[in-house]
């Protein structure tokens, strides 16, 4: 089963949702992903999630995850209808601080494909961009960016 995530800064602009809806489609018909992982904590993140929710009426081998960054028996979070939780192991012991970074890492590690919106902005879109980057250099992973 193949695999993808969504990364992106917490402010991404509306008109990149067709692009979106585009890649998604396009991961799902030709590249044989099935299995979707998404955050939960900017404009990136929930319109990738209204895309992927809709993309199920369509397509429903498609399973959709949502990354919780926080152990789930702390913080409780509203899982939307459609998707799994998906808490990465090992992050109990990170603190809460760095906890959704290092939980994005830990994902990026793990799939196959990176849809992304990175502007260049200072901030972790731009470090953990980086990082998926020097991975996709070694044929571990393969990104596209929206911006």
């Amino acid at each position: 089963m193949k695999s993808c995530f969504f990364l992106g800064h917490r402010e991404a602009p509306a008109d990149i949702r067709t692009a979106l809806d585009k890649a998604i489609e396009r991961h799902i018909t030709e590249l044989g992903v099935t299995n979707f992982y998404v955050g939960q904590y900017g404009a990136f993140d929930r319109m990738a999630q209204s895309v992927l929710k809709r993309a199920t009426e369509q397509y429903p081998q498609i399973h959709l995850l949502l990354l919780l960054p926080y152990p789930p028996f702390e913080r409780h979070i509203e899982v939307p209808e459609g998707f799994s939780s998906y808490y990465p192991l090992g992050m109990e012991t990170v603190p809460q601080q760095f906890a959704i970074a290092r939980a994005n890492r830990i994902v990026i590690s793990s799939v196959d494909y990176l849809i992304c919106y990175d502007a260049g902005r200072i901030g972790n879109t731009r470090e953990l961009v980086a990082y998926a980057r020097r991975r996709e250099r070694k044929g571990l992973i393969h990104i596209e960016n929206l911006a």
